[in-house]
């Protein structure tokens, strides 16, 4: 049986996933997450073979996730399944570390098939963002990566910035200190060239990466 973690912060998407996916014999549903931080902790915990996970989730958002379970547990291959079908996120989330990228109109054939394919080792990604990867593969200069000057931990502050946490928010979600996060909220700021967090959230729209 093919382990699945489903990870959507919307309750009855996610219950009609586990119904498209428990309808299969070579699958079962072992985890359900309604937001980033339930997914990761999720994934530790269960251990499954496939995280199902959106993007635009609550507490962490999606492309962190997929990076964090990437590094933490490589053994788990994960496809993103959400409604976003801009490049820039197929890019990061391939980036991050995901091996499946479906938008969320596919049939549920697809879903599975998806699954499968990563199960057994292989990618999957939709037309859609198959095309996407070629081009980007063929053209590397045409697209400009604006996250090519931020550390690891400084993109997780600027998705939370985006997300309009405070300082001492996002010092407690990532459990450093309140001077720390105000440092690497500075260096956000510096490194894309903007002044405040007003202009980083319409940073974060130009560029397609509000999560």
């Amino acid at each position: 049986m093919i382990r699945v973690l489903i990870a959507d912060d919307h309750t009855i998407l996610r219950q009609g996933l586990v119904s498209i996916l428990e309808k299969d014999d070579e699958c079962v549903v072992v985890g359900e997450a309604a937001n980033g931080l339930e997914a990761l902790e999720k994934a530790q915990e269960l251990s499954p073979q496939i995280a199902v996970i959106d993007i635009s989730m609550p507490e962490l958002n999606g492309m962190e996730v997929v990076k964090r379970i990437h590094q933490k547990l490589p053994q788990c291959k994960v496809l993103v399944l959400t409604m976003h079908e801009e490049e820039e996120y197929v890019i990061h989330m391939v980036r991050a570390g995901a091996s499946g990228y479906l938008l969320k109109d596919s049939a549920s054939e697809e879903l599975i098939q998806a699954v499968k394919a990563l199960a057994s080792g292989k990618s999957y990604f939709s037309q859609y963002a198959a095309q996407v990867l070629a081009n980007q593969y063929s053209q590397p200069e045409e697209w400009s990566d604006p996250y090519k000057n931020l550390t690891k931990r400084e993109r997780e502050v600027f998705h939370l910035v985006v997300d309009g946490k405070t300082t001492k928010e996002i010092a407690r979600v990532l459990d450093i200190s309140v001077k720390t996060a105000e440092n690497h909220r500075g260096k956000v700021l510096e490194k894309l060239g903007v002044s405040n967090s007003a202009e980083l959230v319409k940073y974060a729209a130009q560029h397609k990466l509000l999560l």
